[in-house]
């Protein structure tokens, strides 16, 4: 990333709302904002196969499903956060990866600019191309601020995205076993 360039943009725009980037509250603001974002869209470089490499085999092929996986992302209409939860679930092919490594991949699609089916999509196929399973399948559903706090403000409001991948696309016994899993409460 370039700092220097995201620090001259932060003060562009102090400057543009009316603003005065020397101002004493606001005279580390582009340094800060510039370490956030360094932070924030920390996923454009993050290669999301090497978290999917540590592998190990299993005989068992039933469904693996990882859920309430948190996420922070940024619309890329906006450049607002939307956040929410993801659920990942894979028929392994003799092979599973640990289970944080599942997370991990989410949260390498997140920390970029966004579309929330682009990132549902995202993740499903690394996990086709990385990992090979039978199939994947992959639901977000997150609160965008750009629909919160501007434009039509409706707060609380959620999307989902649903991604099926291999085994899982048309397979509605499959499909209702991973909204099933979803539902149950430790």
């Amino acid at each position: 990333m370039d700092r220097e360039k995201i620090e001259a943009g932060v003060r562009l725009i102090l400057e543009g709302i009316g603003e005065d980037p020397k101002r004493e509250g606001l005279l580390e603001t582009p340094e800060r904002i510039a370490r956030m974002y360094e932070e924030l869209a920390g996923g454009y470089t993050d290669d999301p196969a090497k978290h999917l490499e540590k592998r190990f085999h299993v005989e068992n092929n039933d469904m693996v499903l990882e859920k309430d996986i948190h996420f922070y992302s940024f619309c890329e209409h906006h450049m607002l956060p939307f956040y929410g939860k993801a659920a990942v679930a894979y028929i392994p092919d003799g092979q599973v990866v640990g289970l944080s490594k599942i997370a991990r991949t989410v949260e390498v699609f997140a920390k970029r600019l966004q579309l929330q089916e682009r990132l549902t999509a995202q993740v499903a196929d690394a996990f086709m191309k990385e990992l090979s399973p039978r199939g994947v399948m992959v639901l977000v559903e997150a609160e965008h601020m750009c629909m919160t706090m501007r434009g039509v403000k409706k707060p609380g409001t959620k999307t989902v995205t649903v991604v099926t991948r291999g085994v899982f696309d048309g397979n509605e016994a499959l499909q209702n076993q991973f909204y099933r899993m979803l539902e149950i409460r430790a």
